[in-house]
């Protein structure tokens, strides 16, 4: 069973920075290093919605709302995924959680039906 812990929300003044990490367990065998890992975030009241992915070969994608602010990262030797968020804005405020894809590559989508492994979100306030 694939286990994954995220870290590092908090709250934060608009314009600030935070940076997440998600900690994958160490599945023999079928390491979360192989897939597609990506954030997801979900405010109250909204659906949950992609944020940042990263595939097994590098590839990245973005929503637009967080290009040019966001930078996505992951450390294979280390099966973690990161998220570093600058120039934080009020509407990034959200639970975020990290997810692994049902397969090694991520698309151009955000499908939450393809993910088949969610953290159980770590909460990200920013502050006007």
């Amino acid at each position: 069973q694939v286990q994954l812990a995220e870290s590092g929300g908090g709250s934060v003044q608009a314009g600030g920075s935070l940076r997440l990490s998600c900690a994958a367990s160490r599945d023999t065998g079928d390491p979360s290093s192989r897939y597609c890992m990506a954030w997801f975030r979900q405010a109250p009241g909204k659906e949950r919605e992609g944020v940042a992915s990263i595939g097994r070969e590098g590839r990245i994608n973005y929503a637009d709302s967080v290009k040019g602010r966001f930078i996505i990262s992951r450390d294979n030797a280390k099966n973690s995924l990161y998220l570093q968020m600058n120039s934080l804005k009020s509407e990034d405020t959200a639970m975020y959680y990290c997810a692994r894809r049902i397969s090694y590559f991520c698309g151009g989508d955000f499908d939450t039906s393809t993910y088949d492994y969610w953290g159980q979100g770590t909460q990200v306030t920013v502050s006007s």
